[in-house]
């Protein structure tokens, strides 16, 4: 058998002078598959400096590469293919890893094409020592697969808070431009358009995930709906925490079924709903039975709370850390007074 040839391919935040946090759980994931497999790593740098973003991986015992120009400032799918290409041809990589960022899923399968390779994505894991083998979860988190390949090249595009961010030592390594033959950009990238932080509730890289159950949008202990008031309680301890909103999925489909919604919910909150789980240091369970169903995404969160008036609620079977048994409207609320004062 051949020996691999491991390329860990990266690119920079928003602001273009460092790598992503999740590019350096990535080196992390290729630093380890290269120690196991006794065999060298290569990283690969998108940026518009790459020079200035290789000061991210210092320490780092690895071939540094790195592809430079105006053009790599903003994710652009023609520039960033023909990119990652120049960097895997130059590696002759046989295996590829890459963060499961939007940037590199826009441009992944593109160029496993270009590459005559194969790819994975949303991996979890990656063992074996012989021959790699590599885990993700299948239907919302309910059936791991266990995958290996013959084909090579092999993309491995790696799931979010998998491994922790890569962070070195001192020592700087010397980086390798590598030359891009770009063809006609027909497209200019002018921003983004995204909603302002208090009106945003998805937050991959908060340290808490708050997750509301349909028994928000129940009839409380006066017989009526409060629906309005749970928007504004939930809205409010958001935006004073910076924490990500989850949802159980009973309470996003309440809106087909013509029954009061928070009007600020979406699939997209739905827990698991991607294929992707979430992996907060924290998470907060409110109004939610506790059952497989709402737990199942939940597998990685470090550390579970929940609010529940039910004492027998699956929460409090083993599946949570600690059960506040209370009433969630009154918890909340006196949360948000208590976080107005220290602000």
């Amino acid at each position: 058998m051949m020996p691999e040839a491991i390329l860990v391919l990266t690119h920079t935040d928003e602001a273009g002078s460092s790598l992503t946090k999740s590019s350096l759980e990535t080196v992390t994931a290729g630093k380890t598959l290269a120690d196991r497999l006794e065999t060298p790593l290569v990283i690969g740098i998108l940026a518009t400096d790459s020079n200035a973003a290789a000061k991210s991986l210092p320490g780092l015992n690895a071939r540094i590469l790195g592809v430079s120009g105006e053009a790599f400032e903003k994710p652009q799918y023609a520039a960033d293919v023909a990119a990652c290409e120049a960097l895997c041809n130059a590696a002759q990589a046989t295996v590829i890893l890459a963060p499961q960022s939007s940037r590199m899923a826009r441009v992944a399968a593109g160029l496993a094409h270009r590459i005559s390779g194969s790819i994975d994505t949303h991996i979890t894991s990656i063992q074996g020592d012989e021959a790699i083998e590599v885990t993700r979860w299948l239907y919302r988190q309910r059936i791991e697969a266990t995958i290996t390949r013959s084909v090579r090249p092999w993309i491995l595009l790696i799931e979010g808070g998998v491994c922790a961010a890569y962070e070195g030592h001192e020592g700087e390594g010397e980086l390798e431009q590598v030359a891009v033959e770009l063809p006609e950009l027909r497209t200019n990238v002018i921003g983004t358009r995204a909603p302002a932080h208090s009106g945003q509730t998805i937050r991959p890289d908060a340290k808490m995930l708050f997750v509301a159950g349909a028994g928000w949008t129940k009839k409380q202990a006066d017989g009526q709906v409060h629906a309005g008031e749970a928007g504004e309680l939930i809205l409010s301890f958001l935006q004073k925490t910076s924490a990500s909103l989850g949802s159980s999925k009973s309470l996003v489909d309440q809106g087909g079924d013509g029954q009061p919604v928070l009007p600020f919910l979406s699939h997209m909150n739905q827990v698991g709903q991607t294929g992707a789980t979430p992996r907060h240091p924290k998470g907060l369970a409110t109004c939610c039975h506790g059952e497989e169903p709402h737990v199942v995404g939940w597998r990685f969160i470090t550390e579970r709370r929940a609010i529940s008036l039910d004492p027998n609620c699956g929460w409090a079977r083993g599946k949570a850390d600690v059960v506040y048994i209370a009433d969630a409207f009154k918890v909340i609320a006196k949360v948000n007074e208590l976080l107005a004062l220290k602000a």
